[in-house]
């Protein structure tokens, strides 16, 4: 794969050091870091098996990439590799600030522009308005549709999920320091807790970052300590994500409904999250708040960014009813970056500020 890729130049090093290129992008805000080159091969029959790979022989790559002097608590990372299902284009491992995730939207948004681009998948025809991207997540096959223009990308893209699901509904956790808290679930190619930001006395467009983030903490420690998730295929895919705080705005509106979604190691997505929007999405066609082919605007409270969703069709998920998503964004190029590692560096290998 990475023969078709152009790699940026080093700065002067030992040509024995280890070296990392990538190439840096956003969606709505929250960064992508796609490497290029320099991750060591990740071995594995089946893409959640490289997952588990990368996570048990690998993880010095995702901190050198992720964690400061490099990086910072909230970046996140692709890494592409093959995949073994024969309509993927690519195949990609996901990295975050704690680990390796099943599934992220705005990656998959920004992955359909760099695939296109970057020659990964075969040229469009001359006249062609959009191409196609088949995309080997942890959770699955996720079509992304890039708009383009002379074979080039131009921004928008799109993508259709994994079958999504509403897991619980109306769950009562006992959360320390706020009391009952009632929580929905869904799954969207990851789980995610959901409520109103309104039950912690905050307000998500104002309240500050850090109090939001607390709350959303709060709340999926105390899901994941009184509440066992489990997916129909894979215990791969059954864990708790994180949590999204909302504006509590359910019910179908032409105005953007806000969230925030924390996830990881408290980590804070700057966009309005793909993958919980998709989540979002069924939880509320699962609601009968929704119809298929209803399109809703979902507004990053951190940064105003939007994203747009919509139950495109419905799906099964084992003996789940379940919806497929189409979400919609912009993803955008920053630049492209180089990384020597030095053996005699002592934070070669990243820290992350408590």
């Amino acid at each position: 794969m990475e023969r078709a890729l152009l790699v940026p130049q080093l700065p002067p090093h030992d040509p024995r050091t280890p070296a990392l290129s990538v190439v840096d992008m956003h969606t709505g805000g929250e960064p992508l870091r796609i490497v290029l080159a320099g991750c060591p091969e990740v071995v594995g029959s089946t893409l959640l098996a490289k997952r588990r790979y990368m996570r048990q022989h690998l993880d010095h790559v995702r901190r050198r990439l992720m964690f400061e002097p490099r990086g910072h608590r909230d970046m996140y990372g692709a890494v592409l590799v093959p995949s073994e299902l024969p309509d993927a284009h690519l195949g990609v491992l996901f990295l975050h600030n704690e680990g390796y995730s099943s599934m992220c939207g705005h990656a998959v948004l920004a992955l359909g522009r760099f695939a296109l681009d970057f020659g990964l998948v075969p040229a469009p025809p001359p006249n062609a308005r959009e191409a196609r991207v088949n995309i080997h997540c942890p959770c699955g096959l996720v079509a992304a549709f890039v708009a383009c223009e002379g074979g080039r990308s131009r921004g928008p893209v799109r993508f259709h999920s994994v079958p999504a699901f509403a897991l619980a509904t109306d769950l009562t956790v006992d959360v320390p320091g706020h009391g009952k808290v009632v929580v929905d679930i869904a799954y969207g190619g990851t789980f995610y807790a959901f409520v109103s930001a309104e039950k912690f006395g905050l307000v998500i467009c104002s309240a500050k970052t850090r109090d939001l983030v607390d709350a959303a903490s709060a709340v999926t420690e105390a899901v994941k300590a009184q509440f066992k998730i489990n997916h129909p295929d894979s215990e791969d895919l059954a864990f708790l994500y994180g949590t999204i705080l909302t504006d509590g705005k359910d019910a179908y509106s032409e105005e953007p409904t806000a969230n925030i979604c924390v996830f990881a190691d408290a980590q804070v997505d700057r966009s309005p999250t793909g993958s919980g929007v998709t989540a979002r999405i069924a939880l509320q066609y699962h609601k009968g708040l929704l119809e298929l082919n209803q399109t809703r605007a979902f507004k990053s409270s951190a940064t105003g960014s939007v994203f747009t969703g919509k139950a495109v069709r419905e799906a099964k998920c084992g003996d789940f009813k379940a919806v497929i998503v189409e979400v919609s964004g912009q993803a955008h190029y920053t630049g492209t970056t180089s990384f020597t590692v030095e053996d005699n560096d002592p934070l070669k290998d990243g820290f992350l500020l408590k």
